[in-house]
């Protein structure tokens, strides 16, 4: 009996087409919604919202199972490592994950999914804050 194929994230949302929507939607909503200003200014200590919008999609789409395409341009996908020159605290933290939750109920229907992936990127902000502004420091 043959098994399907097991899809990935990536897959699940649809490819490059989909995790290019999904980073699109996000950032669109970091400029224009106010749970996006703490990441705007964020940004702007860094290399700025035009950079991340591309990083990101070349991130999301390995860590989402898809191509390497960071690490096959940068030599890593280390995450502490991209955002080692910035202060991330809980603020920024939440606002990521508010604007993340948003563009995925606007780019999926896939509640199962979305859930997975809230909760994975949840896992992940909460080890990018930087030590000093982590709960209980």
């Amino acid at each position: 009996m043959d098994q399907a194929p097991i899809q990935t994230p990536y897959d699940r949302l649809g490819g490059a087409e989909g995790v290019r929507r999904l980073v699109e939607t996000f950032y669109d909503l970091v400029e224009t919604a106010p749970e996006g200003a703490p990441l705007v200014a964020l940004h702007n200590l860094g290399n700025g919202i035009p950079h991340s919008r591309h990083a990101q999609f070349l991130f999301l789409s390995g860590f989402l199972g898809g191509p390497q395409l960071y690490a096959e341009q940068f030599h890593h996908s280390n995450v502490r490592k991209m955002h080692e020159h910035l202060q991330i605290g809980p603020v920024e933290s939440q606002s990521w994950l508010i604007c993340m939750d948003m563009a995925l109920t606007k780019t999926i229907e896939d509640k199962a999914l979305h859930r997975q992936l809230m909760q994975t990127f949840t896992r992940v902000a909460t080890a990018l804050l930087t030590p000093a502004t982590a709960p209980g420091t």
